[in-house]
């Protein structure tokens, strides 16, 4: 299960993790958001030794995703490694997409 990201705990889950996070930005009333979050839970299971999978509810951290990660629109994907952004996707993807973005950002 992909890790909740608060206020309270962004810093430690998301900049000092030891492993490259994927930050899925979401709202629950958001349609794309809704349809892509099976994809990124069936990613968190295949690649939790890999990479740390996060879920920041735009609602409920709306100064992060506004002042760390410049979210317009939502469902926005943030790759980070090192505590660092170093990809940000916007807009629903399927499984594969997001396998792949997922790739590239850390490759």
């Amino acid at each position: 299960m992909p890790i909740s990201i608060t206020p309270e705990n962004h810093d430690a889950k998301v900049k000092q993790s030891s492993k490259p996070v994927i930050l899925d930005i979401y709202a629950s009333w958001c349609g794309p958001c809704q349809q892509m979050e099976p994809h990124f839970e069936e990613l968190e299971k295949e690649l939790s030794h890999l990479y740390t999978f996060a879920k920041l509810n735009v609602d409920e951290g709306r100064d992060i995703s506004i002042k760390e990660y410049s979210v317009t629109s939502i469902p926005t994907v943030v790759f980070i490694k090192n505590g660092q952004v170093v990809a940000k996707d916007v807009g629903y993807m399927d499984k594969d997409t997001l396998r792949s973005k997922i790739e590239a950002a850390f490759k």
